[in-house]
């Protein structure tokens, strides 16, 4: 079994990599948000141990764009936070179990064979959001069962917000997730409320039921129609 840790902070890191490697393992250990998601996007793992508070992109925007990339393994989240919205937050990014520091070895490693023991999801192959279906093999994208052309870039959008169904995506997430931007700017807002416009008329205004909605200041959300 193979196992990456993202963790910043050196003793807890190393204590966790030679414990779990005591155990049999095969431990990564890295200490960064970027190199962690770069070494989970690209190498395979059965479980990743994950830390919240990391220096640049966070635990959380690592889970996040791991779990939008179609990533399924299970993640143990690692927090210095104990409050109930850091936990929520974590758990609905797709985080399958958390741990608040400090905490005990023993604990970590039963909550990791618990994990394990779930086996490996299956990856997602399609998503829905009201009639609307994507397969995200194909990329063949359907509403009601009309077919909806896209480009790349707008089905790579659609696909970014139906992956984050009823949540409110920013145009910060959007530059960085989909135009892979590191910092937001005006022309590039510019762009993202371009390709909006072209996906609500291509996915929404041919039908009275609409999906795709602007919070004013905050950004978009794809959400099932009101009946």
């Amino acid at each position: 079994m193979r196992i990456l840790v993202i963790e910043d902070e050196p003793k807890v890191g190393r204590a966790v990599r030679e414990g779990l490697q005591a155990e049999g393992y095969e431990v990564e250990l890295t200490a960064t948000g970027e190199d962690g998601f770069f070494r989970a996007s690209s190498q395979p793992f059965d479980l990743i141990v994950l830390d919240v508070m990391l220096p640049g992109r966070d635990g959380i925007e690592v889970l996040a764009a791991l779990r939008k990339g179609g990533l399924r393994i299970p993640v143990l989240l690692l927090t210095a936070k104990d409050a109930i919205e850091d936990r929520v937050s974590g758990l609905d990014s797709g985080a399958d179990d958390y741990l608040v520091k400090p905490f005990a070895f023993a604990e970590l490693s039963a909550r990791i064979r618990a994990l394990l023991r779930r086996g490996k999801a299956e990856p997602v192959v399609s998503l829905q959001v009201d009639t609307l279906e994507m397969d995200v093999v194909t990329h063949t994208v359907t509403r009601a069962g009309q077919r909806i052309e896209l480009t790349a870039r707008e089905y790579e959008l659609l696909e970014f917000l139906a992956r984050n169904k009823d949540r409110v995506v920013s145009r910060e997430m959007l530059a960085r997730e989909v135009w892979r931007e590191s910092a937001r700017a005006t022309p590039l807002d510019n762009v993202i409320d371009v390709h909006i416009a072209r996906l609500r008329r291509k996915v929404d205004d041919p039908f009275d039921r609409k999906l795709l909605h602007t919070v004013r200041g905050v950004g978009f959300t794809l959400r099932e129609a009101s009946s």
